[in-house]
């Protein structure tokens, strides 16, 4: 009699780590990148298109571009639940999944490297109480905290003006000015951007760059695709006559490596750092600059 009690009780009693976690969309690439770091990446059935990194998380059904979501194509997967980056929208249509009893929940990180290990707590305290998630979280931000650290402690880089272009196919190619995550990146890494003077990613012709004379240009590896590669780059208006231009100076990075504010920024932003340094002492020295693809 006491062992069919026990057995019922057993049934009854709820046991730790046995439901299933909840069907999970993320939206974000960064918020997807720290979700696999964390070990979470199976409860995921679904994603954004800018969430493909690891390379794993590319066969998962996308439901289109963050900023531009619709919820007819986030239910059709059946989420109990998402995990959305701070950009995620249009607001009307996360609201209408939430009212459809769709959890959500937001990240609310800025885009600044020091944001980056917080940003890290906040994904694994959304993806539950799990103590094994909890303490790679604690793990992964300490981490990052000594890259940031050693990222800040590196001396400044000699007197160097970048531009960073964004390119995407199909459309005009744009500069990045401050108030972006361009400007953020070359904030964090002790370079100046040579179109600080204007406001967010705009178009700008031959002689605004000629004017600014950028001496070395930064761009992602997407974005250079995106213009029909390096030799297409350097045809651009005017980028031909600046010093960047004439001396072949290049640094690229991966897209969501570089501006993502994720998990691998701060070993990307050291590495950026390093490259543009070379950039610096290679400039005085004739024929030695050239670009550089870490």
């Amino acid at each position: 009699m006491k062992a069919v009690l026990l057995g019922v009780l057993l049934a009854a009693w709820p046991l730790t780590g046995t439901a299933d976690p909840p069907r999970t969309v993320v939206i974000g690439g960064d918020v997807a990148e720290i979700t696999a770091a964390l070990g979470a990446a199976e409860r995921l059935v679904g994603r954004d298109d800018t969430s493909t990194y690891p390379e794993r998380l590319e066969a998962l059904p996308s439901v289109g571009y963050l900023r531009r979501l619709a919820a007819e194509g986030v239910l059709s997967l059946r989420p109990a639940h998402l995990l959305v980056a701070r950009a995620a929208g249009p607001r009307e249509v996360l609201a209408q999944l939430e009212a459809s009893g769709v959890a959500i929940s937001r990240i609310d990180a800025p885009p600044r490297l020091e944001a980056i290990p917080a940003k890290v707590g906040q994904v694994a305290a959304a993806l539950g109480d799990d103590p094994a998630i909890m303490d790679r979280g604690s793990a992964l931000a300490e981490a990052l905290q000594a890259e940031i650290a050693e990222l800040a402690a590196l001396p400044p880089l000699p007197p160097l003006r970048a531009l960073f272009l964004l390119g995407h196919g199909g459309m005009t190619p744009r500069v990045a000015g401050r108030d972006t995550a361009a400007q953020a990146m070359m904030d964090a890494v002790g370079v100046t951007n040579a179109f600080a003077e204007m406001s967010g990613y705009k178009p700008v012709g031959a002689e605004a760059l000629i004017r600014q004379a950028p001496e070395v240009v930064i761009a992602t590896r997407g974005g250079l695709e995106g213009l029909g590669g390096e030799s297409a780059l350097w045809r651009l208006p005017g980028l031909a006559m600046t010093p960047a231009g004439q001396a072949r100076r290049l640094v690229v990075f991966d897209d969501q490596a570089l501006l993502g504010f994720g998990p691998r920024t701060p070993a990307t932003l050291l590495a950026l750092y390093e490259a543009l340094e070379h950039q610096a002492m290679a400039s005085d020295i004739p024929g030695s600059a050239g670009s550089l693809a870490p």
